[in-house]
């Protein structure tokens, strides 16, 4: 039976040590190309050593550091769709805004998610 890509073949340690590169390409890629997920890498550098040092027991500052680490996940999933979106076409319509637009309500949703965590576990 032949595989659907021929990247699908891989098993193990192969796949392991592939997988890791390619998620690199990936982190690299939306580094350099795109300035939202910057900033919020930047927010996260400080956000995450800051929730490190607070003095809280580890769940709290394990949800402190995932409210920030999910903003970048899903900002990069949002950068994932933009980029196939404008693969696809350039042109405009309503189904590849309604895609784009969906993707940065998400990406704000995860960031009112760390104002209030945050806020929450600080002040609450």
């Amino acid at each position: 039976m032949e595989s659907e890509s021929p990247y699908k073949g891989k098993t193990g340690l192969r796949r392991l040590w592939n997988a890791f590169h390619y998620s690199l390409d990936g982190f690299s890629a939306a580094f350099r190309n795109e300035d939202a997920f910057r900033q919020e890498v930047i927010l996260s550098f400080v956000l995450i050593p800051t929730a490190l040092f607070l003095h809280l027991d580890g769940f709290r500052k394990a949800v402190l550091i995932g409210s920030v680490l999910l903003v970048l996940i899903v900002e990069l999933i949002n950068s994932g769709i933009e980029a196939t979106v404008d693969r696809i076409s350039l042109e405009n319509h309503h189904l590849a805004k309604r895609a784009k637009d969906i993707g940065s309500s998400a990406v704000f949703l995860s960031l009112v998610n760390v104002v209030c965590t945050w806020l929450l576990i600080l002040f609450g």
